[in-house]
């Protein structure tokens, strides 16, 4: 499709399901084989689920998808990064990490479980993911940065509601962003000269903008740092690196 609407044969593609993984490890492990360099990594892949979903890495799916794998993957594809200098990092986030908390002793909501409070604790731990990594690379050449689309119209809120999804996908498509105009903000962040080394920021709309006060706790983003790393290495075949 995307050679098709381009024009352009020099596009190739590796896939995996961010809810494994293992599939995540294979596909840092094929670009590796593939690939010596890589100037820009977006993680951009996300999901929201209505009702929870255990997963055998000791947290519920939704935390697994938005912060575990893109933690995972980036982490192997580090040293590609590094020797691509400069290179840039974006981290899709949401505006919804303003509700987010971060619960150590239940990051999986054994306590009870809510849809639109896992995304926030997911979309929370995607900005402290940022701001420690982009501290983790000062002085390699590498940017990391996190990116607010806003509200676009995507089937985030089809695949998970039941009957009602279709219906609720198409009245949020009412005064949603077109992918289009989401992936704006992106695009900008990974092109643009305009940014050129700028880093460890939260933007919105092309600009950068203070994030939630605790997605600046740099204790906490520590302890997020060391539990994601336990956890992508519960079911480990290699380390991270």
């Amino acid at each position: 499709m995307i050679k098709g609407e381009t024009g352009n044969e020099a596009i190739h593609y590796l896939l995996a399901d961010y809810s494994d993984l293992q599939q995540v490890r294979d596909l840092a492990g094929a670009f590796n084989e593939q690939y010596s360099r890589l100037d820009v990594l977006v993680n951009n892949a996300g999901a929201f689920f209505n009702r929870r979903r255990p997963t055998p890495f000791g947290v519920e799916m939704t935390f697994v998808v938005n912060h575990l794998a893109p933690f995972l993957l980036t982490n192997l594809l580090l040293e590609t990064l590094k020797s691509s200098a400069p290179a840039r990092i974006l981290n899709l986030s949401s505006d919804a990490h303003k509700q987010g908390t971060m619960d150590f002793n239940d990051l999986g909501f054994e306590r009870g479980y809510f849809g639109i409070k896992a995304y926030g604790r997911s979309k929370l731990a995607t900005n402290l993911f940022t701001y420690e990594l982009a501290r983790r690379l000062a002085g390699t050449g590498v940017t990391v940065n996190a990116v607010h689309p806003g509200h676009v119209a995507t089937d985030i809120w089809k695949n998970d509601f039941s009957f009602i999804g279709p219906a609720l996908k198409w009245a949020t498509g009412l005064f949603s962003l077109s992918p289009e105009q989401g992936a704006d903000n992106s695009i900008y962040l990974a092109s643009s000269p305009e940014v050129e080394g700028v880093t460890s920021k939260y933007f919105v709309k092309r600009e950068a903008v203070p994030s939630a006060p605790l997605s600046y706790d740099e204790g906490v983003a520590r302890q997020l740092w060391e539990v994601s790393e336990n956890l992508v290495q519960s079911l480990a075949v290699q380390p991270v690196r």
